[in-house]
């Protein structure tokens, strides 16, 4: 018996992470995601979740596993079928603007090992 494979999956954790260990090659990683206020009360969460995203770990990625994990954001981030950033929304992480990257933008390490936040802000217009 070994000490040091994972301890017993809570009813919270994937499925089964050795079967998604194999079947793609190497486990997802668990990221964090910042919400804006109007986000968060929509997906009824807290300042940030927590989603696992397969690697490479890119922006669309990311995107795709939080609209997956909390459908109800689906169409609030980006556009029904074309995916596109809404206008008001922008995407930052570790301080870098990555709003109008393209979806393929590997995020930075910092991001991808759950030390920084992927920040999603709601962009404010008016005058």
């Amino acid at each position: 018996m070994s000490a040091s494979g994972p301890g017993p999956e809570r009813s919270g954790d994937a499925p089964n992470a050795a079967a998604e260990r194999h079947a793609g090659g190497t486990p997802p990683v668990d990221i964090r995601i910042a919400l804006p206020e109007h986000l968060r009360n929509l997906a009824q969460v807290g300042r940030e979740v927590r989603v696992r995203v397969p690697e490479p770990v890119t922006l669309g990625a990311a995107l795709d596993a939080l609209e997956a994990s909390y459908p109800v954001l689906k169409g609030a981030i980006r556009q029904h079928g074309s995916l596109e950033r809404r206008a008001f929304v922008r995407f930052f992480a570790v301080g870098a603007d990555l709003s109008h990257d393209p979806p393929d933008t590997v995020l930075p390490a910092p991001v991808v090992s759950g030390h920084e936040p992927l920040v999603v802000v709601g962009a404010m217009a008016g005058g």
